[in-house]
């Protein structure tokens, strides 16, 4: 048997033994696998969970919105509030850690009005040596991790979404809009909505994966390098 095939048994074990899930969902290639898989394994017993903020770009939630109806899971849209704390908006390096321990609350919420055993979130086997101090607050809530736990790389999550039909197959990775904003600089509503908005240019110039980061007074553009000369035509 395949190592990716092994890895996705022992996945499907660690959600039957759940019994019933509510899945922090952004759209994303992880998270939409996680829903699929698991719905298919817990059938109604699963519920995928959005949070909507000045941090999750609107393109990437209508997307979420989208691909939530086509997986036929049942799909609740909730407010986060992370610019609120303090702790958060005023961008220290564990600021991840506060917008989790806000989010992974109010999904326990929406849990408990459900009648869900457990929450769960898309970090794959390869988020555990990273700086994922999310990870961190979701441990302090009880919340799952059944892609890492099971051992499914990034690769893997890509070869089995597409095995099962997703079209979140190949979507790139992608990371909030906080995160363009350096350590130290107050994150504002306004900021974010420039990255946004610039974002979103560029992406129309079909330029998939792009990120603005926000100095001040200066954009610093990214895009991978075989995409510069649509970049410069495009902005020309």
């Amino acid at each position: 048997m395949d190592t990716v095939d092994k890895k996705f048994r022992r996945f499907k074990e660690i959600i039957a033994e759940s019994g019933s899930l509510a899945v922090a969902y952004s759209g994303g290639a992880d998270s939409s696998f996680l829903v699929k898989a698991a719905s298919d394994i817990l059938g109604n017993k699963i519920i995928a969970v959005t949070a909507r903020s000045e941090s999750y770009p609107e393109a990437e939630f209508n997307k979420a919105r989208t691909r939530a109806e086509k997986l036929g899971v049942k799909h609740i849209v909730i407010e986060s509030s992370e610019l609120k704390i303090d702790k958060f908006s005023d961008n220290p390096p564990e600021r991840c850690y506060y917008c989790k321990r806000e989010l992974f609350k109010k999904i326990l919420a929406v849990a408990a009005d459900n009648n869900i055993n457990y929450i769960a979130n898309g970090a794959n086997y390869e988020d555990k040596d990273d700086f994922r101090l999310g990870i961190k607050a979701g441990g302090e809530l009880g919340v799952k991790h059944p892609l890492m736990e099971a051992g499914l790389t990034k690769a893997d999550i890509r070869k089995l979404s597409k095995r099962i039909g997703l079209d979140s197959w190949d979507k790139p990775a992608a990371a909030c809009l906080a995160s363009r904003i350096p350590y130290g600089e107050k994150i504002t509503a306004r900021k974010l909505k420039m990255i946004e908005r610039a974002e979103r240019y560029i992406k129309k110039l079909g330029i998939k994966q792009v990120r603005i980061r926000h100095h001040r007074d200066i954009a610093r553009i990214e895009v991978p390098r075989d995409k510069i000369t649509i970049l410069l035509s495009g902005m020309s």
